[in-house]
């Protein structure tokens, strides 16, 4: 009974970046019990952010690829509070301005490096969730999933499947 509860008490959040403009369809299915998506930059395009929208409502980062007028909208940072749990967005970690332990954030989430990572430091969780746009540096396509529960949170690396 008690995993029954925990399962309901987990809040899904599909992470994305660096898509440079390609929406794969495997992106669907593997976000698909998201509550919300984050996009950490290098979006390439509008369009991948209604793709997306169609998925679960996006929250999304301004990358250092993306240009013109709907990109200068986004933010260079945001931050989102979930499930009491503090949400950093950065598209590029190595810009952080400030402390995030003495911030009290709970995860930090970038890009940029198409490399997926999931580290924990000072207590933090930093998540780079890869690239799911065109492939670099014989790298695999990924996204992640990030796990708020109440008292922890947790995050898986997901390969895409490319047909």
């Amino acid at each position: 009974m008690r995993k029954e509860r925990d399962k309901k008490d987990i809040t899904k959040i599909g992470v994305i970046s660096d898509t440079h403009g390609l929406f794969r369809p495997e992106v669907g299915a593997a976000l698909r019990e998201a509550s919300l998506i984050i996009h950490a930059g290098d979006i390439g395009s509008p369009l991948i952010l209604q793709q997306l929208d169609n998925i679960a409502p996006v929250l999304t980062v301004r990358g250092n690829m993306d240009g013109g007028e709907w990109a200068c909208k986004l933010q260079k940072t945001e931050s989102i509070e979930q499930n009491s749990k503090l949400i950093y967005v950065i598209h590029d970690s190595a810009g952080i301005d400030l402390d995030p332990a003495a911030a009290k954030i709970d995860v930090v989430i970038s890009g940029h490096s198409h490399r997926p990572s999931i580290s924990r430091h000072k207590g933090i969780l930093y998540l780079n969730p890869g690239s799911a746009g065109p492939r670099r540096f014989n790298l695999a396509a990924s996204v992640a999933m990030l796990y708020l529960c109440e008292q922890s949170v947790y995050a898986e690396i997901i390969t895409l499947k490319i047909k």
